[in-house]
């Protein structure tokens, strides 16, 4: 691929969508340039590997036997933990680790981003391969940057999240500015800014304070609704921002430097235009991009996400030295449920989940397990009516056979179980024995609280046993056809980008179906019909119950 075509790959034009590129200026400084045909063809090549639809080797897939690190540091993309508990050849989808006091292999798949992050592994590598080995080597080639942002502010939106820091701070690193905060950070920014040690920006009030005349470039906005409203429309020379021109977009005087892209992060225009300039961004900078990039894409699975995105969070996952991109975006999504109230039901069930593969003599299938933790259990379990729908939406979505969402108090070390059908209800009184509710739909876990030790070994165990679904059993939600479960959407008004699942027939209360399932939860009596099981795997209008 030519450079000129690797730069304007990504150059669409939708309606009420600006997508502003260096590509143009980027091919001709390059053509005017003869300073050096190395300088050319290290640029050529990172322009080659870097399309996002090409993912060199198939390593989506790579068995134990094929894997080799050229050394101890290799991270391969922030996946180099998923390859090492890869277990034997034919299992390469699974991760394994002893659980247990009988020593239990417990096996569980690879989580989505694990998964998106290794088919990303060789083209990442080739693109880091390419930069300057220190961030403060800038590349021999003079490409374009916008002489206006030097020396500006770069400050994010009101409620401000952590795309919206991050790219503030990286955009002030590549561009030569100040990054800046219009609001306090929320729990999961503080996570991200404790992780890689970088200092919070101070508050865009008391730098324009100091210098009322400074420039601004917004970051992750451009709409005045958004605007921290000490800043006058004047003083604005830039926007960088993934978001739709909608109401309320701010008018200039004069021409401002635009970048817009329908991305999923505007952590990864800042990323994509540190490579294009053939700049390596300091391992905290990367740190920070990554973890905004997973945060607004809900870890590479929300509706925005795009092939760019995945492929910088690969990059920048190698760049900052990450081996471990799951555990990373657990522990951030951690942070992040500290603060509930900005949580959409979709985030809570979908944050910290992971899938375990079983195949026994009485159970075969997969099993989903997510686990919110936080200082406020009961703010939670009121959603209940909220995250119900989106449990039996998602485990019909992937394909799940049982899907469980366990509410961890942390503080006082106990935890409710979330029950969404008859087939979790009878799993869960056969592996725990807890109480449960009046309506059948949370059991009282006690003291067990951790995923690794508590609950999956307690559930294998309770699998190798012998368990299987009671065969008088009856299919809960399972007769809601999926294009009734309704579709995910993001709130276009809402400056952090909530994502919410909308038009399900579950979501209504007062529906028959959950007046059923609600009648059915809120009895022992599991019913009826022991051939449902395999109705439900060939009719695809069924919720697996």
């Amino acid at each position: 691929m030519a450079v000129t075509d690797w730069l304007t790959s990504e150059i669409t034009v939708q309606p009420g969508l600006i997508i502003a590129t260096i590509g143009i200026a980027v091919a001709v400084a390059i053509s005017l340039q003869s300073s050096s045909s190395s300088s050319k063809t290290e640029i050529e090549s990172i322009m080659k590997t870097s399309s996002p639809n090409d993912t060199g080797n198939d390593t989506s897939t790579p068995s134990s036997k094929k894997v080799k690190f050229a050394d101890s540091n290799s991270t391969k993309a922030g996946a180099s933990e998923a390859l090492r508990l890869t277990m034997k050849q034919g299992d390469q989808h699974m991760k394994h680790y002893n659980a247990g006091e009988d020593g239990d292999v417990i096996a569980r798949k690879r989580t989505p981003i694990e998964e998106e992050v290794l088919k990303k592994v060789q083209n990442a590598e080739q693109i880091v391969s390419t930069l300057p080995k220190d961030h403060l080597v800038k590349h021999e080639v003079d490409l374009f940057l916008p002489e206006l942002l030097k020396d500006a502010i770069f400050v994010g939106h009101l409620v401000t999240d952590l795309d919206s820091v991050a790219g503030a701070i990286g955009a002030a690193e590549l561009y030569g500015g100040k990054a800046a905060l219009a609001s306090d950070v929320n729990s999961e920014t503080q996570f991200a800014l404790d992780q890689w040690k970088v200092d919070t920006p101070p508050r865009v009030e008391d730098v324009l304070e100091k210098d009322p005349d400074m420039d601004v470039c917004l970051v992750d906005h451009q709409q005045t609704s958004q605007m921290n409203p000490k800043i006058s429309a004047d003083q604005i020379v830039g926007v960088i921002d993934h978001h739709a021109l909608q109401s309320k977009t701010i008018v200039t005087d004069k021409p401002i430097y635009i970048d817009i892209r329908p991305w999923g992060s505007m952590s990864t225009i800042i990323a994509h235009t540190f490579l294009t300039h053939q700049r390596r961004p300091p391992v905290p900078i990367a740190g920070m991009l990554l973890c905004a990039i997973l945060s607004d894409t809900l870890n590479l699975q929300g509706p925005t996400t795009t092939e760019w995105d995945r492929l910088m969070v690969a990059v920048l996952a190698d760049i900052a030295g990450v081996k471990d991109i799951q555990f990373l975006a657990s522990q951030q999504f951690k942070a992040k449920s500290k603060e509930l109230a900005n949580l959409s039901a979709h985030a809570l069930v979908n944050g910290d989940q992971k899938t375990f593969s079983f195949e026994a003599s009485g159970f075969t299938g997969d099993i989903g397990f997510a686990v919110v933790e936080t200082t406020d259990d009961d703010a939670i379990l009121d959603k209940v009516a909220d995250l119900l729908p989106e449990m039996v939406a998602g485990k019909r979505e992937n394909n799940l056979q049982c899907l469980f969402l366990a509410v961890v108090n942390i503080v006082k070390l106990k935890s409710q179980l979330l029950l969404c059908g008859p087939t979790e209800k009878a799993l869960a009184t056969a592996a725990f024995g807890g109480e449960i509710s009046e309506d059948g739909m949370l059991m009282d876990l006690g003291k067990r609280v951790s995923r690794k030790k508590d609950y999956i070994p307690v559930i294998t165990r309770t699998i190798k046993a012998g368990w299987s679904r009671p065969k008088d059993m009856k299919r809960g939600l399972s007769t809601v056809s999926l294009d009734k479960l309704g579709t995910l959407t993001v709130d276009p008004n809402d400056p952090m980008s909530k994502v919410e699942r909308v038009g399900s027939i579950l979501q209504a209360s007062v529906s028959p179906q959950m007046k059923e399932f609600r009648e059915m939860m809120s009895t022992r009596d599991f019913g009826e019909t022991g051939d449902d099981e395999k109705k439900m795997e060939t009719d695809e209008t069924l919720v697996i119950g």
